[in-house]
This record gives structure tokens, C-alpha cells and sequence, in this order.
């Protein structure tokens, strides 16, 4: 029982301790970027080992708050504090970040102020799911709407709520924040500030290894923001680790979007723009591959669940998954039960067509009717999102989303049946073998990857999305690569062979 309850108090607040050597590597780092404060505020202070390296790091500070939502770490830090006697005057406050009054707090310190912190390391939705009521009043700051909150890009970390709320709190006020948090959280925060035009002077991530010092399995960093002047910055550089005085690149806000890499964005930006003749499409969602994904076995096939399923082949399509796509796989091992053509079509025509489809799916559909994405609401029964005429196009040029590498690949009709995808890739719709390649062969190119990767961020849990690919302008690309007239002949329904031809010239 005690381990459970220690398992939720850890869930529900975050809890990973700031070791106390990281505490004490993140004030030297502070120090060596020139960060002098006369007053040290930490609104999730813990056990105090940041703030006691703090004091010990910047002993000319005069004054030193800490809060804490755990009265046992109050009592903890307190006593601590004690036997450290600092020379500034020190105080640790039992409180919840959301109902604080921060601004009574800031107003009571001497500028500059160093607000630091290792802020909770979970999210809103994890959260949730325990009925947690250490939440922040209900507001959607990434202003998320549409499909985009219906799939869960609306879950947030507690910890990016509240760095918002300390950059906010610096924007009237010569200082400095630094905190421990997750490399995403920490470019969202910046892309908010950014987007609404904060007061920045300097902002810097250190990349720290979690594993070593948390314990945990993420991408973390030691986030740094400077406020001096009026000076309104949008770019961030970019250190390997604490130990580095050289940053490895720099990342940014441009043209309303988040880069990755700065210097490779300004040479590759004239290749944005709409994609006028090819639009990039997902693989099909059904939420449910027990049931719609098989393997052949023998004259049947065999699904998921371990069931052996005889089927027509009528709805049956040959089928790669995103591992597959990446790693190159020569052929598809899957079938993916696909009931209808476009999103709308009425799926009990399968009852007609293919009757042991059709009680294959009436078997199953406790668990097809069970499926909770809103995609599903007031569809025909058992379908699925993601089809369309693109979904059946004899060749395509195909990218997992879920790998740290740009590679595309042609993928053409297995057994004269067009190959279809899962969910996690994404791909072009083509009419030919030659026009597939001719593409492959342009988002393969050097000016294609340089371009990606200035704005792909690789530690994110799915690096290439749909609205990444769709930022290359294609007809632009192969006019850089002096391609267009290949790439013409292909709109203007030049013969194959003439394509060809033209493209073994180059």
C-alpha cells in the first residue's frame, strides 16, 4: 500500500528531486554565463538542493524564497537552511504554485532575481487519469483546436504552464530564469514567448542525460533565459551538455514557425510553399490492429488475436507498416482489412460483396464499436479514417513518421494489389513507376534533407509529421536541382518513356 501511494504522490506532482551535484553543475553554468542575482526564487523548491547550491554558488545574494506544495520537503528544507546559515535572508513558504500570489512574492525580492526550479515532470493528461486536482485552471495556451485537440496534441506538461508563467513574470523585471525540464517543454515555452513577442535578451538549452540523473527515459535540458533591456530575441542556441562553451547550433522563431536550425533555414527557405499537384496523405487509421491487420496463413489468414480467419480477398489489401517503410522491407508480410473506399461509404454493402467479411466484422464488433477516437462518431459501423482514392494509387513515395532519419521510399503493387500503409507514415500518390521514382529521388536530394532538418526536431516521439513534409514546395525542389522540366512532363501527361528519357539525361 505504501508503495502505492508513493507511486501516485509520484505521478501526481512530478516528483524527481534535483540531485545535488546537477544542482550544483547548473549554478556553475549559471555563473559562467555571467548570471548575478540579488535574490533566488524557487516556486517548486523540494528537498532545496537547487536552492542551497544557489546560495552557495551566488553568495552575495541577499535574499532566497523558496515553495513547496509537500510540507514534509518544507520542514526538510527549512532545517536545512538552518544548518547552512546563509548570509542572505532566507524563507521557505508551504504553497501551491496555482494559488500563490506570485507578484507579492517578486515585489518583497531585490533585482536581479533568479527564479531556478525542476518543475513537475508530468501532464495534464497523466494527471487526469488519477483525478489529480494539482491542476492549473482550465485554459488551452497552445490555442489548439479541431482534429488537432481530438488526437491529443491539446496534453501538455504541468511543467510548461508554469515556465510560461515565471517568463511572464520576468517581462517587467532585469533577470534570469533556469530550469530543469524536458527539450520539449522547453522549445514550447520558448515558441510561446516567441509567438507573443517576449522580452528576451539571451536564451540557451544545455542538453542534461535524464537517465543518469532521474532516472527517466526522456530528452531533458537546463533551459536559460535572460531578460535584460528591451531587447525581444527569437533564437535559442544549442549546448551538447553543461560542460560545453561553444554551442552546436541554434534554433528559433521565423516566419511564424519553430526552426530547428537557423543557418540551415535561411539557405533553404525559397523552397516553402504549397504543393500545387501533390498533396501528402496519411497511412489508414483503424485503431484496432488485432482485427484489421492479418498475416497469411496457409489458404487463411491469421489476426491478432490469434484467430485463423478465412476472408475474401475483395477488401484485403497487401500491407506495410512504419518500421517497415524505414528498414526497407522487400515485401509485405501484413493484409490490412480496409471496408470501405472513402471515409462516408457505407460499409453494410459489405453484407452483399463479402459475407465472411462481413460476419468477420459482426464477430468483432464489440471491439470496433468500442474504439474512443471522436473520428468514429456518427460514421457507417466499423470504419476507419485515413482512405480515399490516393489510398489505392498502384505507386506511391512513402516516409515513416517515427524514425530519426529523412529516407523515402518508392513502394509499388504487391500481388496486383496496391500496397497500403498504417498510420504512423505518410506518402505521395503516384500514377507511375517513373513518376514515383522521379520523386523519390527529389526528396531524397541534399537541398530536400537540408531543408527538413531545419525544422525537424529528432528527440520529438514522431520527428516527421504530415505538416513537416508539406512545408517543401516539390515544383520548387526540382527547380533548384534544375529538374522542373521532368517534373512537368509528368503534370502535363507527357509520355512515360519521354520522362524517363529526360530524367537519364540529367
Amino acid at each position: 500500500m505504501a508503495r502505492t501511494r508513493k507511486t501516485r504522490s509520484k505521478i501526481e506532482f512530478g516528483d524527481f528531486q534535483t540531485p545535488p551535484d546537477l544542482a550544483e553543475k547548473v549554478c556553475h553554468t549559471l555563473l559562467r554565463q555571467g548570471v548575478s542575482p540579488r535574490a533566488i526564487l524557487e516556486p517548486n523548491c523540494g528537498r532545496g538542493n537547487l536552492l542551497i547550491a544557489a546560495l552557495e554558488t551566488f553568495p552575495h545574494a541577499q535574499k532566497a524564497v523558496g515553495v513547496e506544495i509537500n510540507d514534509d520537503y518544507v520542514r526538510e528544507a527549512t532545517q536545512r537552511l538552518r544548518e547552512l546559515s546563509p548570509t542572505a535572508e532566507t524563507d521557505i513558504i508551504h504553497g501551491d504554485f496555482f494559488v500563490v500570489d506570485w507578484e507579492s512574492i517578486l515585489s518583497s525580492l531585490p533585482p536581479p532575481i533568479l527564479i531556478i526550479g525542476n518543475p513537475p515532470w508530468v501532464t495534464n493528461a497523466e494527471l487526469g487519469r488519477i483525478e489529480s486536482a494539482n491542476l492549473p485552471e482550465k485554459s488551452n495556451i497552445q490555442k489548439i483546436s479541431g482534429i488537432d485537440a481530438i488526437t491529443g496534441k491539446s496534453n501538455f506538461d504541468i511543467s510548461e504552464w508554469m515556465i510560461i508563467r515565471e517568463l511572464e513574470w520576468l517581462q517587467n523585471r532585469d533577470s534570469s530564469l533556469a530550469v530543469l525540464c524536458k527539450t520539449s517543454v522547453a522549445r514550447k515555452a520558448l515558441l510561446h514567448a516567441w509567438k507573443n513577442n517576449f522580452r528576451l535578451s539571451r536564451a540557451m538549452i544545455f542538453n542534461i542525460d535524464a537517465a543518469i540523473h532521474f532516472g527517466a527515459a526522456v530528452n531533458a535540458c537546463l533551459l536559460i533565459v535572460v531578460t535584460e533591456g528591451d531587447a525581444h530575441i527569437q533564437t535559442c542556441q544549442i549546448y551538447t551538455s553543461l560542460k560545453d562553451y561553444q554551442p552546436q547550433n541554434t534554433i528559433g522563431y521565423r516566419d511564424g514557425r519553430l526552426i530547428a536550425d537557423i543557418q540551415r533555414y535561411e539557405r533553404w527557405k525559397h523552397l516553402q510553399g504549397h504543393n500545387a499537384h501533390y498533396q501528402w496523405r496519411s497511412g489508414v487509421k483503424h485503431d484496432a490492429a488485432q482485427i484489421m491487420e492479418l498475416t497469411p496463413d496457409g489458404e487463411r489468414f491469421r489476426n491478432g488475436l490469434g484467430e485463423q480467419v478465412e476472408l475474401e480477398p475483395t477488401f484485403l489489401y497487401p500491407m506495410y507498416k512504419g518500421s517497415e517503410i524505414a528498414h526497407g522491407a522487400q515485401s509485405p508480410t501484413r493484409w490490412m482489412l480496409i471496408p470501405q473506399k472513402t471515409v462516408a461509404a457505407n460499409t453494410r454493402e459489405i453484407q452483399l460483396t463479402a459475407p465472411k467479411t462481413w460476419q468477420y466484422l459482426l464477430a468483432h464488433a464489440a471491439q470496433l464499436d468500442a474504439r474512443k477516437s471522436a473520428i468514429y462518431r456518427n460514421r457507417p459501423r466499423f470504419s476507419i479514417f485515413g482512405v480515399g482514392d490516393y489510398t489505392f494509387a498502384p505507386w506511391k513515395v512513402a516516409i515513416s513518421g517515427f524514425y530519426k532519419f529523412l529516407r523515402f521510399r518508392v513502394v509499388g503493387p504487391w500481388q496486383d494489389k496496391p500496397v497500403v500503409f498504417d498510420d504512423t507514415s505518410y506518402f505521395l500518390a503516384c500514377k507511375s513507376e517513373e513518376e514515383a521514382v522521379f520523386l523519390a529521388q527529389l526528396l531524397n536530394s541534399k537541398p530536400a534533407q537540408e531543408f527538413y532538418s531545419a525544422f525537424v526536431f529528432w528527440d520529438a516521439k514522431r520527428p516527421v509529421t504530415i505538416s513537416l513534409l508539406k512545408l517543401l514546395n516539390i515544383q520548387a525542389l526540382a527547380r533548384e536541382l534544375g529538374m522542373e522540366d521532368v517534373y512537368q512532363s509528368f503534370q502535363n501527361g507527357s509520355s512515360q518513356k519521354h520522362a524517363t528519357q529526360m530524367m537519364l539525361s540529367l
